[in-house]
C-alpha cells in the first residue's frame, strides 16, 4: 500500500511538472506574500513600544527648541532615543501613566514595574515586596499630553502608511499566486481527464465487462474533480501553511527566543494530528468513493433499463437496493463528518486559547525571567493568530487530502490497465479471405465457449452462423474483430495471422451491424459517417440509398440533418438499424458482419436490405448471425454451432438434405410461420 501511495504521489507530481513554470512562479509569489505579511507585526510592535509606549522612556532637559523637543512650562525636553551620541543631556524627567491620566515626574531612576498611584502632588510606585517610593509629579492636561506625543506623529503616520502599503502589496501577490495556482490546477486536471478518456478508448472490450459504465464515468468526472481540489486547495493550503508556520516561528525567534520556544510544540501536535486523522479518514474515504461509484453505476443502469423496471414493476426492489447503497454511503459520510468535527478548527481554537492563557499567566508572574514590552506581547499574539490560520487551513483540508488520495488511486488504477496504443497508420485493403484453424476460446479459464473451430471463408462469400443461444456465434465474430484474443489455434486474413496486425488497422476494413444498434448524439448524417473526414456527404447519401433508407429519412423535417438524441430514442428500431447498416457500408469494409442485423426490422424493410445486400456482397466477405433461417438461404456457407462446436456445415440445400439440426430448426421455424399465417 505504501509503495502504491508513493507511486501515486510521484505521478501526481509528474502531472504538476507539466506546468511547473506557473506553479513555481505562484510559489515564489506566495513566499513574497508571506514575507510582506509577516513584516506587519514588527511594524505594529515598533508603533506600540517606540511611538506609543515610548512616552514613558526617560526625557532629558535640553536648552534649545530643536527637532523632537517638547516645551513644558519653562523648559524643553527631548526623549532619550532622539538624542545623538555625545550630546550633553540635562536633568532626567519622566512622563508616566497611572489609570487614564499622564503625569510629569521630575525625578530620575523611577522603577518601570509596580503599582502606580498619584496623590497630593506625589507619584508613588509600590513594589511587589510592599515597599513604596514617592516622587514629585504634576498631572498633565490633555494638551500637554498631546505635545509629548506630537514628535511621534510623523513616525506613526509613516509606519501606518507602510503597514497599509504592505497589506496592499501582499493582497496583490496573494491574488496572482492564487490565480496562477488555480489556473495551473485546472490545466493539470484537464490533461488528466483527457488522458483518462483517451485511455478508455484504448482499453480492451473485456475491461468493460466487469466495470459498469457508471463507475467509469465516476472516475472520469468525480474522481478527477477531487484531484483538482488537491491541486487548488489542499496543496496550496499545505504549502502556504508550512511556509507561514516556518516563517512565523522564525519571526518569533527574532522577536523573543523564549516566546518562540512556547510556540514550537504546535509543530509536533499538528503532525500527530495529521497522522491520527489520516488513519481513520483513509478507511472511510475508500468506502465512500467505492459506494459513490456503485451509486453512479446503479443510477446509470436504472435509467437505461427504466422501461424494463417499470414493465415488470420492479420499482420497489430497485429502490430497496438503492437505499441500501445510499444508507451505507450516508453511514460512512456521517463517520467522516464526526471525525472532521472532532479534529476541526474548533480544536485549534481551544489550543490557541490555552496558549494565550498560559502566556498571559507567565507574563503576569514574570516567569519568563525577562521584561517583555507590550509591543512584543502584541506582536507575539498577532503572530500566533496568524499561525493559527494556516493550521486551521491544513486541518480543514485533511478530508480533501484523503478524498483526493483515494481518487488518485482509483484514477491511476484505471490508467494502469493495459491498453492498445492508438495508431493512425493505415494498411492496404485486404481481400477478405478468412481462416479459423482449430480455434478454442474461453471468457473464464477452464470454461471454453469455442472448441476446435475450423472453417474457411473466401473473398465475396457469405458465411452464416446459426445455433441456439450460447452456442458461440457471437464469440467467433468477437475473435475476428479482436475484441478478445484467442488462446489456442490461429485466425488469419489473406494468410496473415490477425495477432500480427494492430487491432485498429485490422478493424479499418471491417464493418459491423449489431442487433441493438448504437447511435450517438448528433444527426443522421454524422451517425453514418461518425465524423470521419474520408466519408463525404455523397458517400453518406449513397450508403443510405443502398440500404433503401434515403427517401425514408429525407421525409423527416431535417432530412439527413435531423437531430439524433441519445441512442436515437426518437427513431424506430428499424430506422436505427438502417442507420447502423448504412454506417457499416459507408466505410466500404472488406469484411462485413451482420450480428442479428435484421432481427429488429420488419419484413418489408428486411426485403429492401436483402435486395441491397445482393449488390453489396460482391467482392466482400460477409458473416451473418441470424435466428431467422429464411434470411440466410442464399448464404454460400452455413455453420451450425452447438455448445461451441461446429456440428454441421454446408449451404442451405446441403444441410436440408442431411436432415440434421439445421433441418429440424428450419422445419420448426417454418411450422411456426405457417401456423401464424
Amino acid at each position: 500500500m505504501t509503495a502504491i501511495m508513493v507511486s501515486n504521489s510521484k505521478r501526481l507530481l509528474q502531472y504538476a511538472m507539466n506546468y511547473k513554470k506557473p506553479i513555481i512562479l505562484a510559489l515564489v509569489l506566495l513566499l513574497l506574500a508571506v514575507g510582506v505579511e509577516l513584516v506587519g507585526p514588527f511594524i505594529a510592535k515598533r508603533m506600540i513600544d517606540t511611538n506609543i509606549m515610548g512616552i514613558e522612556k526617560p526625557w532629558y532637559e535640553t536648552k534649545q527648541n530643536e527637532k523632537y523637543a517638547v516645551a513644558y512650562k519653562d523648559g524643553w525636553y527631548k526623549r532619550e532615543d532622539h538624542w545623538s551620541a555625545g550630546e550633553e543631556k540635562g536633568r532626567e524627567v519622566r512622563v508616566l501613566q497611572s489609570g487614564k491620566s499622564y503625569y510629569f515626574v521630575d525625578a530620575p531612576g523611577i522603577p518601570n514595574r509596580g503599582k502606580r498611584t498619584f496623590d497630593n502632588g506625589q507619584f508613588s510606585v509600590e513594589r511587589e515586596d510592599g515597599s513604596k517610593q514617592l516622587f514629585p509629579a504634576a498631572k498633565l492636561t490633555k494638551g500637554d499630553t498631546y505635545e509629548f506625543y506630537k514628535p511621534e506623529f510623523r513616525s506613526i503616520l509613516m509606519l501606518a502608511i507602510s503597514y497599509i502599503g504592505l497589506l496592499l502589496i501582499g493582497a496583490v501577490l496573494a491574488y496572482w499566486q492564487k490565480l496562477l495556482l488555480q489556473v495551473s490546477a485546472n490545466r493539470i486536471v484537464r490533461k488528466m481527464r483527457n488522458d483518462v478518456f483517451r485511455h478508455i478508448q484504448r482499453l480492451p472490450v473485456q475491461y468493460f465487462d466487469n466495470l459498469p459504465a457508471g463507475k467509469v464515468v465516476a472516475r472520469v468526472t468525480n474522481d478527477t474533480e477531487a484531484i483538482r481540489e488537491l491541486y487548488v486547495s489542499v496543496l496550496a493550503n499545505f504549502f502556504s501553511g508550512i511556509v507561514y508556520i516556518t516563517a512565523i516561528i522564525g519571526a518569533l525567534f527574532l522577536l523573543d527566543t523564549k516566546l518562540a520556544l512556547i510556540a514550537l510544540p504546535f509543530v509536533p501536535i499538528l503532525y500527530a494530528w495529521i497522522v491520527i486523522y489520516r488513519k481513520f479518514a483513509a478507511k472511510y474515504n475508500h468506502v465512500i468513493r467505492t459506494r459513490l461509484s456503485d451509486i453512479n453505476g446503479m443510477i446509470n443502469e436504472s435509467i437505461q433499463g427504466m422501461p424494463i423496471i417499470q414493465a415488470f414493476r420492479k420499482e420497489k426492489e430497485t429502490m430497496v437496493e438503492f437505499h441500501e447503497m445510499n444508507d451505507e454511503y450516508f453511514k460512512y459520510q456521517t463517520k467522516l463528518l464526526t471525525l472532521n468535527s472532532v479534529t476541526s478548527h474548533n480544536l485549534v481554537n481551544v489550543l490557541r486559547s490555552a496558549l494565550f492563557v498560559a502566556v498571559i499567566w507567565l507574563f503576569a508572574g514574570d516567569m519568563l525571567g525577562t521584561a517583555v514590552t507590550v509591543g512584543v506581547l502584541y506582536a507575539f499574539i498577532d503572530y500566533m493568530n496568524r499561525m493559527m490560520s494556516p493550521i486551521v487551513g491544513i486541518v480543514n483540508q485533511l478530508s480533501n487530502l484523503e478524498v483526493a488520495r483515494v481518487s488518485a488511486e482509483r484514477v491511476f488504477s484505471l490508467l494502469n490497465e493495459p491498453g492498445v496504443e492508438v495508431s493512425d497508420n493505415r494498411m492496404t485493403r485486404y481481400k477478405g479471405n478468412v481462416s479459423f484453424e482449430d480455434v478454442s476460446f474461453a471468457y473464464k479459464p477452464g470454461e471454453d465457449v469455442l472448441k476446435n473451430i475450423t472453417f474457411h471463408a473466401k473473398q465475396g462469400e457469405t458465411v452464416a452462423l446459426v445455433g441456439h443461444t450460447g452456442s458461440g456465434k457471437s464469440s467467433i465474430l468477437n475473435l475476428l474483430f479482436r475484441f478478445y484474443d484467442i488462446e489456442r489455434g490461429a485466425i488469419s486474413i489473406d494468410g496473415l495471422n490477425i495477432s500480427d496486425i494492430p487491432k485498429q488497422q485490422l478493424r479499418q476494413h471491417m464493418g459491423i451491424v449489431l442487433q441493438d444498434p448504437f447511435l450517438f448524439t448528433g444527426t443522421i448524417a454524422t451517425n453514418v459517417s461518425l465524423d470521419d473526414p474520408s466519408i463525404s456527404r455523397g458517400k453518406v447519401e449513397q450508403a443510405l440509398r443502398d440500404v433503401g433508407a434515403y427517401d425514408m429519412f429525407m421525409q423527416l423535417p431535417g432530412g439527413l440533418d435531423e437531430p439524433v438524441i441519445e441512442k436515437g430514442s426518437t427513431l424506430s428500431a428499424g430506422q436505427r438499424q438502417l442507420i447502423s447498416f448504412a454506417r457499416a457500408l459507408a466505410f466500404d469494409p472488406a469484411i462485413l458482419i451482420l450480428d442479428e442485423a435484421t432481427a429488429s426490422i420488419d419484413t418489408e424493410t428486411e426485403a429492401i436490405i436483402q435486395g441491397a445486400l445482393d449488390v453489396l456482397k460482391r467482392g466482400r466477405t460477409t458473416f451473418v448471425i441470424a435466428h431467422r433461417l429464411s434470411t440466410i438461404r442464399a448464404a454460400d456457407q452455413i455453420l451450425v454451432l452447438d455448445r461451441g462446436q461446429i456440428t454441421e456445415r454446408g449451404n442451405h440445400d446441403e444441410l436440408m438434405e442431411q436432415g440434421g439440426k439445421y433441418f429440424a430448426m428450419y422445419q420448426l421455424q417454418l411450422g411456426v410461420a405457417e401456423s401464424v399465417a
